[in-house]
């Protein structure tokens, strides 16, 4: 159904107001030329934002996918940004007087207001120093759909002695869901799992080489966890923030409830 039958059927009174708004956000995108569709109410349908993966796009692409986004919602993530993406986006925020923030360790770009506080409250955690890049793209994207986020890196099954003081962080945190990011192994989620009583989600990083290198061998033991562990996809930070982020804006919304 496109816009001008929501619309017609709107006017006829075949269809509620409430109901058009819904049909018309499920319908809501741009096309740019002939390489994007951009899906310009993904937040307002999901309530998960739409990034921008840089990865196999020219810098042009990107920041005419970005300038849409921008014109639409007033704000854009682009994730998997080299430096050619780093200076063409601060230029844009520039030009448009928005907010520039950027994290070239987890190459993250973000343009525009911060998202509104949920009160959702989440946790990221990553085993080793090489795991934090990951890890950081997670924080930012819970962050960027309204949550507190606190961190805890480099405890990792090395030296398991450093987790227990710093998961206290956590728990006095009254954290919502927690992300794990490791590389090698892939133990700690597991690990973190069977200690706390909110949902872990695991994150395989592809550090690590040989025989199950590049994150093979950490997604597998996580999916072999006997202790309850969700886990996404090897390196996919974006997907482990947002869903931790959804979880905890649904806890908030419930504590807001009872208050």
């Amino acid at each position: 159904m496109d816009f001008s039958d929501i619309l017609r059927k709107l006017k006829n009174n075949e269809i509620s107001l409430e109901d058009a708004e819904k049909r018309l956000r499920v319908n809501n995108f741009e096309v740019l030329s002939n390489i994007a569709k951009v899906d310009i109410h993904r937040t307002k349908r999901t309530g998960i934002p739409e990034a921008i993966i840089a990865d196999c796009k020219t810098c042009e692409e990107v920041v005419s996918i970005a300038r849409i986004h921008l014109e639409n919602g007033g704000r854009v993530i682009v994730t998997r940004a080299g430096e050619e993406n780093y200076r063409a986006l601060e230029a844009l925020a520039e030009e448009k007087g928005l907010e520039f923030r950027g994290s070239k360790r987890a190459r993250i770009v973000v343009i525009g207001d911060h998202a509104k506080n949920t009160g959702g409250r989440v946790g990221v955690i990553s085993a080793g120093t090489a795991d934090i890049p990951v890890a950081e793209e997670a924080k930012i994207i819970a962050e960027e759909m309204g949550c507190t986020v606190t961190t805890i890196f480099d405890v990792g099954v090395a030296g398991i002695h450093r987790l227990f003081p710093e998961l206290t962080k956590l728990v006095e945190a009254g954290v919502d869901a927690i992300v794990v990011a490791a590389g090698r192994e892939g133990t700690l989620p597991a690990i973190v799992s069977g200690l706390v009583d909110v949902p872990v989600i695991g994150v395989p990083v592809s550090t690590g080489y040989g025989a199950g290198g590049k994150g093979e061998a950490a997604l597998l033991s996580m999916l072999q966890s006997c202790s309850v562990l969700t886990v996404v996809n090897i390196d996919a930070g974006f997907v482990a923030g947002a869903f931790a982020a959804r979880i905890a804006n649904l806890a908030a919304k419930h504590r807001n409830r009872k208050a």
